[in-house]
């Protein structure tokens, strides 16, 4: 196992952090600007930043929230909300982010991750893959869509593995279930996707304190853990979990002293 990263994500409505739970209840979390320089200051190996209407809204991401943050920090920065053409790809990595995030627009679209990895390198590709558990799909996750408003009838694994074939080169598996709960990281979905797939998987949705993230890297066979609530409302530091990962044995990305 690679060092465990630590990736802070930045929910963006109206120019502003927000966080709410099942993706709903949003509550403000602070300026972008001022998370950012903060969680890379901390020791955040990663940083994520989703505009979390820009679909619901019919709209491209806000390339002036990108170039704003992109501004303060070094580490790198995966963007997602509203891109879904091989140019909105193009003008998110220009205004400074180092990987894109795509969801709707790849399930309406799947060559749109094919032609993305063509052009910029899978490396820069994430395919996020919302889902809420149903029973009545062959590994029990359904995929959802458009901020966790539209089931399709789809399966959740069986859409990661094709998003792999296609060229992505990280999945993010979101559980609609645990996202905001701070009850735990759905393991038994970031599971099944870490075991269907061999590039590295972002565990997200749920992180409520050090245990899970320790459950997400060892159970889940996540080699990214995504978290948002924990750290914006500062229950815990990026170096307490990085501290208490080593502790229990877990290789992590730097240690900030």
């Amino acid at each position: 196992m690679g060092p465990i990263k630590i990736m802070p994500c930045l929910d963006m409505k109206d120019g502003r952090v927000v966080k709410g739970v099942n993706f709903v209840n949003l509550k403000e979390a602070g300026d972008p600007v001022e998370n950012a320089a903060f969680y890379q200051k901390e020791g955040a190996d990663e940083l994520a930043m989703l505009d979390i209407a820009a679909t619901l809204e019919n709209r491209k991401t806000r390339l002036e929230w990108v170039r704003k943050v992109a501004a303060v920090i070094k580490i790198p920065l995966t963007v997602g909300g509203g891109i879904a053409t091989l140019e909105d790809i193009e003008l998110v990595l220009a205004a400074g982010a180092s990987k894109v995030s795509m969801n709707s627009a790849a399930v309406k679209n799947p060559s749109l991750v094919s032609d993305a990895a063509k052009k910029f390198g899978s490396d820069k590709i994430t395919v996020a893959i919302d889902a809420k558990r149903n029973k009545a799909m062959p590994s029990g996750f359904e995929l959802v869509v458009s901020g966790g408003t539209k089931p399709l009838a789809k399966d959740a694994i069986e859409w990661a593995k094709k998003c792999e074939d296609l060229g992505a080169g990280v999945i993010l598996p979101t559980s609609m279930d645990g996202d905001g709960t701070k009850a735990g990281y759905n393991i038994e979905y970031t599971k099944a996707i870490s075991s269907a797939v061999k590039v590295p998987v972002v565990a997200s949705g749920g992180a409520g304190k050090l245990e899970d993230f320790y459950e997400a890297a060892v159970k889940g066979g996540a080699s990214i853990l995504l978290a948002a609530s924990v750290f914006h409302f500062r229950m815990l530091s990026i170096q307490e979990v990085k501290n208490y990962l080593r502790q229990k044995g877990l290789p992590v990305a730097k240690i900030i002293v």
